[in-house]
């Protein structure tokens, strides 16, 4: 197909768009009241090493009298569906009137308009498009944009000269940077520029916000001095720290130079090799070099390197158009180049694809002699995967024993500082056990059994004076919330932990205890892993040496749990029960119990423990207190937040079923699901917890809580925390209204995967300590029958030894207690274990692995 000046080309997910403007063939169209305008999806074949045409599509565009003309083309964000887009502006010119045409273009190549208006002018400096889609340019100094949403023309109140970047800044939406007159509005600080600066420069160089409408100040971009040189900008980086906007971007200027700024300071320099740079765009190649290809008005092009400095890397001259895209399906970018020839006979005839190292495409290189079969290149590619992903996991293994010894470095460091301030301070310094720091003896320590025997302590568990932190009631509809929080360390120490409510007063028709659902409510900045279930306490972690006859590891080890439980790990118990039952009584006093099982960390098994119940305290409902609203849940909002005690959070939560959601989209991506929660359902953010939302929305939907979670832009989690099924229809029938109908809801039955891991790493870690656990048993039942025998063997005689001696008789006595005593100690090396025990520990495994078993198979 013939090429001519007015075709456009645009690379889009590794293809290269051609879009070109033909009139309709006389078969097709019998006058010339229209324009096609085409498009060509080429793609290069790395087999042939040329460009090949996948589809095509045409758009037809009434042209009666008209002049139509494609003004530009760029990639852009659709605002309906998140997906970026090709968009094609186009010109039709009648007269003096002048009308413009934004088109979107789809995957199945059809055109969409999506917005078109009128102008009694035409566009010709700085025309830009950014997401939305939207469009923007400059005009009699002024600045107008107009947008997909609006599709009206609307001016910004700013002069400017010119317009040198347009883009999306962290914090800011999109942000518009230019070069106006250095004039110093009265609103604005006297002291952002310098007098001498603005009489010297006469230009200044700043940034406009269009969604905010905000002027941001052009310091913390690059030196006031380079606005007056500056000619185009690319902005690399940007990011927020510490509410402080950092910039990294590049600029080209009108002295032939590209500049590196970063956080407006100057950073390199390179001199460009050929005058008038216009544009400039980045690369990031396979081996992770970032690229600068900067285009001249005279058609030749450079790319600049940046590594140790900046420096020019390759040119070309007679070059088109210059395309950054993964042409080749390698995963990086290359350069695509297409060079004028005077023929214009096809499409894409003549290019060169590199990315300044391996990849080196052209058309005018014969590959008739290295062509690849395709099946030897799948295979190769095969073995590349494999053999990478042997080089991962021994890595992974490396990082790990790297990770394992450093953390001996910091535990030999920290025991020689010690011991160095022991020294300055002449005090004695005790050297810590060996197997207490998890080495290894270079001798035969060998512990006396007599001795470990008497270190046992008993069972009896130690509950601290003071182990509750407080004690709360709320009322939440016809429910009755009673929290304990409990002391972080105490909490550690127990398991199956659960809460009795128990009238005080004497009722002799009824029974005091009162019917309620305990519940352990894990509350971490997200709840999205919110576990709203009975609570379990986390197994040590792995130690650096496991040895099954180290009981003194085991003792100091276990105490050290993990820093995520003290971090985010529960520390209240509440219990739920039906308030309509107390207040037939007018006022009650109830007593709070705390039921749990305490471990016993000082024993040598880790299965032993012993169940406590403890009093927490009393409480007393009325229902005067009620009818004024003492223990009601208040949760209002406060400017953009929702307030309200971490008490009344974790009451809702408790009188809550929790549901989760999948919510995958095959075409669009989930953007509509946080306006939905913030718009139609009137939701607000916790302070404290930002991922989570309070429904203010008046009726049964008040009151439920929702964390939206979006994992990809296509896939994310819903999570729900309402008060029954019909609130929950509710929501998913409002949620199902603004989906598109291609989007898939699945409701989560085992909870995430992501939880689901973590509780199967914890039942695997269990199995492993029942085993171990078993094996402490048999060698503690050992030590105990040799003692046995020891005492048994002292019935023989009790004289003293010289005694024995002195006769025959006593020789021969002594020589038979002897041979007894090391018989007894053979056999105490051959211990069997009897049934009953066998069973038992047998039945302990067997929980162990079904619990492991369960957690599997949910995740399947």
């Amino acid at each position: 197909m013939l090429l001519s000046e007015q075709d456009q080309f645009l690379s889009y997910n590794g293809e290269v768009l051609v879009f070109q403007l033909s009139k309709p063939k006389p078969a097709e169209e019998a006058d010339d009241k229209t324009m096609n305008l085409s498009v060509r999806r080429m793609a290069f074949n790395r087999d042939t090493r040329l460009f090949v045409q996948k589809s095509s599509g045409v758009f037809s565009v009434g042209a009666s009298h008209s002049k139509i003309e494609i003004i530009c083309c760029s990639c852009t964000t659709d605002s309906r569906t998140g997906i970026i887009l090709p968009c094609i502006l186009l010109k039709k010119k009648k007269g003096s009137s002048v009308k413009y045409f934004l088109l979107l273009l789809h995957s199945s190549n059809q055109f969409e308009p999506s917005f078109y208006f009128k102008l009694d002018y035409e566009l010709k400096e700085d025309i830009r498009l950014f997401a939305g889609p939207s469009l923007l340019w400059r005009h009699a100094n002024k600045l107008f944009y107009i947008s997909s949403n609006t599709c009206v023309v609307q001016s910004v109140p700013v002069q400017l000269s010119s317009i040198v970047w347009t883009g999306e800044i962290v914090g800011e939406g999109t942000v518009v940077l230019g070069i106006r007159a250095a004039c110093l509005p009265e609103a604005e600080d006297p002291d952002r520029f310098s007098v001498s600066d603005r009489a010297i420069w006469g230009s200044e160089f700043f940034g406009y916000a269009i969604q905010t409408q905000k002027m941001l100040t052009g310091t913390c971009f690059m030196p006031h001095a380079y606005s007056k040189v500056v000619s185009s900008v690319y902005v690399c980086k940007s990011e927020r720290l510490k509410k402080q906007l950092r910039i990294s971007l590049v600029a080209i200027t009108h002295k032939n130079q590209l500049i590196w700024f970063q956080n407006g300071v100057t950073k390199g320099v390179c001199e460009l090799p050929y005058e008038k740079p216009c544009s400039v765009k980045p690369a990031l190649t396979s081996s992770n070099d970032l690229l600068f290809v900067v285009s001249f008005a005279s058609g030749n092009s450079c790319v600049i390197q940046r590594r140790d400095s900046l420096q020019v890397a390759s040119k070309w001259q007679k070059v088109k158009c210059v395309l950054v895209d993964d042409f080749i399906g390698s995963g990086s970018e290359q350069l695509l180049l297409l060079f004028k020839d005077g023929s214009n006979t096809d499409v894409l005839s003549t290019f060169k694809i590199t990315d300044l190292g391996e990849v080196n495409y052209a058309s005018d290189i014969s590959y008739k002699h290295d062509v690849p079969a395709a099946e030897g290149l799948q295979e190769n590619g095969l073995l590349t995967v494999r053999a990478l992903e042997t080089r991962l996991q021994a890595g992974w293994a490396s990082v790990r024993e790297l990770q394992q010894h450093l953390r001996l470095q910091k535990r030999v460091i920290l025991e020689s500082c010690r011991a160095l301030i022991d020294l300055v301070e002449e005090r004695p310094h005790i050297l810590p056990n060996s197997k207490e720091e998890g080495l290894v003896s270079l001798w035969d320590d060998v512990e006396n059994p007599a001795d470990s025997l008497s270190k046992e302590i008993s069972l009896e568990s130690q509950v601290p004076e003071h182990f509750t932190e407080e004690l709360w009631q709320r009322v939440v509809d016809d429910s009755l919330v009673v929290g304990v929080k409990l002391t972080e360390s105490f909490y550690l120490s127990l398991s199956n932990v659960s809460l009795s409510l128990v009238m005080d007063q004497d009722f002799s028709s009824i029974s005091p205890i009162i019917k309620c659902q305990s519940k352990i409510i894990k509350l971490n900045k997200a709840f999205s892993a919110l576990a709203v279930s009975s609570s379990q306490i986390e197994p040590p972690p792995k130690k650096m040496k496991l040895d099954l006859h180290s009981k003194n590891d085991l003792k100091k080890e276990f105490p050290k749990r993990s820093s995520r439980i003290q971090l985010e790990g529960a520390k209240t118990v509440t219990a739920v029960t039906s308030l309509s039952p107390l207040l037939a009584f007018h006022r009650v006093c109830c007593v709070v119990l705390l039921h749990a099982r305490k471990q016993n960390h000082q024993n040598d098994s880790l299965q032993q423990s012993k169940e406590i119940t403890l009093l927490c305290g009393k409480i007393l409902l009325s229902l005067e207190d009620i009818s004024n609203g003492r223990y009601s849940v208040k949760m209002l909002r406060d400017n953009r937040y929702c307030t309200g005690s971490m008490e009344d959070i974790l009451a809702v939560l408790a009188v809550s079923v929790q549901f989760s959601f999948q919510i995958v989209s095959c075409d669009c991506t989930l953007t509509p699901v946080s306006s939905w929660l913030l718009g139609e359902m009137e939701c607000t953010p916790f302070k404290e917890y930002q991922d989570n939302v309070f429904c203010h929305k008046a009726g049964n939907i008040h009151g439920t809580i929702f964390n939206w979670a979006l994992k990809k832009p296509f896939e994310g989690v819903l999570t729900i925390f309402c008060r029954n099924l019909t609130v929950l229809f509710q929501c998913l029938y409002s949620l199902t209204r603004i989906l598109p109908p291609s989007c898939r809801v699945k409701l989560l039955r085992s909870g995430s995967k992501g939880v689901l891991t973590e509780q199967l790493a914890l039942a695997l870690e269990k199995e492993m300590l029942t085993l171990k656990n078993s094996l402490f048993l048999k060698e503690a039942k050992a030590e105990n029958s040799l003692a046995w025998g020891n005492e048994s063997g002292r019935t023989i005689s009790n004289a003293p030894l010289a005694s024995l001696l002195d006769t025959e008789e006593g020789v021969q006595q002594f020589r038979k207690k002897f041979q007894d005593e090391r018989e007894e100690s053979v056999q105490s090396m051959n211990q069997t274990m009897n049934g009953a025990l066998y069973q038992k520990m047998a039945l302990k495994m067997a929980e162990a692995q079904l619990s492991s078993d369960m957690i599997v198979w949910r995740l399947a």
